[in-house]
Formats: structure tokens, C-alpha cells, sequence
């Protein structure tokens, strides 16, 4: 089964094609693109070695040239050299403006393809091919770019739409089962902000999508996709709404950062505490029922995730160094971190009504099970 979903952006509109077999359709779609017949790709060893074959074979089908630049795997390849090394290699390809560059891999070099396509002569065509589960329902849609600071997560980057997006979930029977997991943050992350009925489902479903049901992960996979698009149909540049997508972030980033964003705490993984901690300083300020949070943190135990502070290996910083982490987050304005809590399973919202006292007691009692 396949599906798509349109993402009705004017003048920016494109679609995400989802289903097993879709990466064989990527030559015949990126074809009918237009401009030269010659396309580079940004990859990482990982992908290539599993996957780059069949991409270029589907382009050549259709008549297609292509060559790759193969990064290193992993969160610290979001950096400035590697940016420079991709926009400098794609300058040598002397790539146009009415070209194609190819995202192929993960939520990284999703992120750091798009943004070296976004300055590459002020704006160049990118298609996102995502690989893992967590770049296939969140980091591939809705044209957020960028990379890595030491000052914080994502803080250099810019808005770049993607022409088209292709999310092959046969492709995620090769991830790991941590990387999998990790990408079910961002899954479970969509049913707790603004779909209670989808989360209803993942606990019933969760399950049967971690064992390789195809039909479950291609629903999973559509519904998260469908839930950004509509969002960022509201509020392509997070002036609002598109905050939510935040929900654990705050959380998330603040440990990313104190993790030095190694592969001590993969993205989804602190994305899954985050939401967890989340529902926990929702419920302390008596905006959800303790059901919620215990209910969240039930689920994602079921499935084998990381849940708690206590999950990640190695020292962190007390409850104020991670304070003081957050204060570097994107979601500050004129000085003030903005929390996106929930109302309840299903109804997140986004607020800076939150007493630094009541995060820093959340975070000491979690830092306090360690």
C-alpha cells in the first residue's frame, strides 16, 4: 500500500509519496522535475552502503546522471565543517540554480543537505528521500534546515521547502532497533499533541509497527506526515502554531546539548523523555490529570524506550545547568521559554506561563532517580 500526502504551500506546494517501493519511483518522479539530467547527492556512509546502488540505479532508469558525496553518520556531522565541505563539493558538481541536490539518509543530512541547497546560490531545488523513521514523519516535511552550535541545537539554518518528499518505509526494515525506537518519539510525539485517537491506536498498534507491520507502518508514517502538513499549512515559519511540533524539544534539546549530541541520547530518544516530562510539569501545575503522564510513560516503557533521565549513560548536569541549557532554545522570546504543555493526552499548547521554579523541581526529582 502507498499513500501521499500534499503539503499546500503556494508557490512552495509539494507532496510526500509514502509506501514500500517507493525509492524505485524516484528517477521517473525527479525526471519529471525538469532541468538537467544530472543530479548530486548528499548522503552518509551508512545509507550508501545500504541503499546508494538501488537510488542510482532508479536514476538511471530514467535517464538520469548522478554523483554522491558521502558524509560521516551521526548528530555531529550538523556542524559548520561539513556544511562548508557539502556546499563547496556541490559548487565543484557546479550545480545551477534549476538543479536537483538529494537528500539521502536521516533526519542529518536531511537537515544539512537542505540547508546547503537553501544558501547554494541563494536557493537551489532539494529532494528529501529520508531513510530512517524519524526523518521519514517529521525532519523531511515542512522545510526546516540547519545545523548544530555549541551554543545549542538547530540555532544556524533557514526555511527551505523541499520539491518533493519519497519515504520508502521498506527502507526502515534495515534501522537498527534503537534507531527505530528513537524515530517512534517523533510518532508518538503527533498522537500527544493533537490526535488522542491516534494515540488510542499506537498502543494498540505500536507493537505489530516495531515488528515490521508494513500496513501499520505506512499509516503511522501518513497520519504523522498528514498532521505536520497540516500545521505547517498554518504556520510554515513557527510565528504560532507550528510550536507544537515542539512538544518534548525543550526537554530534548537541553539533554541533547549536555550529551554533546553523541550517540549517548539519539534524538527521538530525548524527544520521548521530553514528552514525558512534559505531561510530568503539566500535571504538577494541575493542567492534566496524573493519568496522563503515567499513561505516556506506560506506553513508550511497552515499547522498550528510553523514558526517563535516569535512561541515559554517563554524568549530566544538575536540574540548573539543564535550566540554563534551555535558555539557549529557539522557542525563547524576549527572554522568556516557551513551553509547549498539554491540557491532556491530545491537547498541547504553547505557553511562557511557567514558573522556572516548577521545570527546575521536575528536573531535580528526575535527576534525583538517577
Amino acid at each position: 500500500m502507498t499513500s501521499t500526502v500534499h503539503v499546500n504551500l503556494p508557490g512552495r506546494e509539494y507532496d510526500i509519496h509514502i509506501g514500500p517501493g517507493v525509492l524505485d519511483q524516484a528517477g521517473a518522479q525527479i525526471a519529471a522535475m525538469g532541468g538537467r539530467r544530472h543530479v548530486c547527492i548528499l548522503t552518509d556512509e551508512n545509507v550508501a552502503t545500504l541503499h546508494l546502488a538501488q537510488l542510482q540505479g532508479a536514476l538511471s532508469v530514467a535517464g538520469l546522471t548522478s554523483v554522491a558525496l558521502t558524509l560521516p553518520p551521526g548528530e555531529a556531522t550538523k556542524c559548520w565543517a561539513q556544511l562548508e565541505r557539502s556546499v563547496e563539493w556541490l559548487l565543484g558538481q557546479k550545480v545551477e540554480r534549476g538543479d536537483i541536490v538529494i537528500a539521502f539518509g536521516g533526519g542529518v543530512i536531511g537537515d544539512l543537505a537542505g540547508f546547503a541547497a537553501a544558501i547554494l546560490r541563494r536557493g537551489v531545488r532539494f529532494v528529501q528521500l529520508p531513510t530512517s523513521l524519524l526523518a521519514q514523519v517529521d525532519s523531511s516535511v515542512g522545510g526546516k534546515t540547519g545545523i548544530n552550535s555549541p551554543h545549542g541545537k538547530n540555532l544556524i539554518g533557514a526555511f527551505h521547502q523541499p520539491s518533493l518528499v519519497l519515504a520508502d518505509t521498506a527502507l526502515l526494515g534495515t534501522l537498527t532497533s534503537r534507531d527505530f525506537l528513537a524515530g517512534y518519539g517523533e510518532v508518538v510525539k503527533y498522537g500527544l499533541l493533537g490526535d488522542a485517537d491516534f494515540f488510542d491506536w499506537l498502543e494498540g498498534q505500536g507493537s505489530a509497527l516495531a515488528a515490521g507491520d508494513m500496513d501499520a507502518r505506512v499509516r503511522a508514517v501518513t497520519r504523522s506526515c498528514q498532521m505536520k502538513a497540516d500545521i505547517v499549512q498554518r504556520d510554515e515559519t513557527e510565528q504560532g502554531d507550528r510550536a507544537l511540533l515542539n512538544l518534548g524539544h525543550t526537554f530534548c534539546h537541553a539533554l541533547e546539548a549536555a550529551t554533546d549530541y553523541s550517540d549517548r541520547l539519539l534524538h527521538g530518544e530525548g524527544v520521548a523523555i521530553g514528552c514525558a516530562l512534559a505531561f510530568e510539569l503539566s500535571a504538577r501545575m494541575g493542567l492534566c490529570s496524573q493519568e496522563d503522564p503515567s499513561r505516556v510513560r506506560a506506553h513508550l516503557r511497552d515499547m522498550g524506550m528510553k523514558v526517563d533521565i535516569t535512561d541515559i549513560a554517563g554524568d549530566l548536569p544538575d536540574a540548573d545547568g539543564l535550566l540554563a541549557l534551555m535558555g539557549q532554545d529557539k522557542k525563547v522570546l524576549d527572554g522568556t521559554l516557551r513551553f509547549i504543555l498539554a491540557r491532556g493526552i491530545g491537547e498541547a499548547f504553547i505557553t511562557s506561563d511557567v514558573p522556572p521554579d516548577a521545570v527546575r523541581t521536575v528536573l531535580h526529582d528526575a535527576l534525583a532517580r538517577r
